[in-house]
């Protein structure tokens, strides 16, 4: 338990408001979930991994290339995880990293938060 007039402060916090920070924070998370189709995409892997076709037919009308394109960067940003199938074809499945699964409920609350609050 804190003493009293001392944040209750893990080591992963900001301090009360550090607005650079936030901005800076803020400004990557949203370069990349801001894009068009990221969000969604993690909101389609949530329930599990999907193969590509399963994905575009779940997503959407988006086309292959930026389909592609965009899992290759969450890829890259650590959120979304490629693994190939050892199947005949080989196939490839995509599936939420760690990272991946936090941003969830996350996503949830946005959405939320839209519902309620946006016409």
């Amino acid at each position: 338990m804190p003493k009293a007039g001392v944040p209750n402060r893990t080591a992963r916090s900001r301090p009360a408001h550090d607005a650079p920070a936030c901005e800076r924070a803020l400004g990557r998370a949203f370069a990349l979930l801001g894009k068009r189709w990221n969000g969604l995409i993690v909101a389609v892997l949530a329930p599990g991994p999907a193969g590509f076709a399963d994905l575009r037919r779940r997503i959407g009308p988006i086309s292959d290339s930026v389909l592609s394109d965009r899992l290759a960067e969450l890829a890259e940003a650590g959120i979304v995880d490629r693994r190939v199938t050892d199947t005949r074809p080989p196939g490839v499945q995509y599936g939420l990293t760690p990272a991946g699964q936090a941003l969830v409920p996350i996503l949830e609350q946005v959405a939320d938060w839209a519902d309620d609050h946006l016409a």
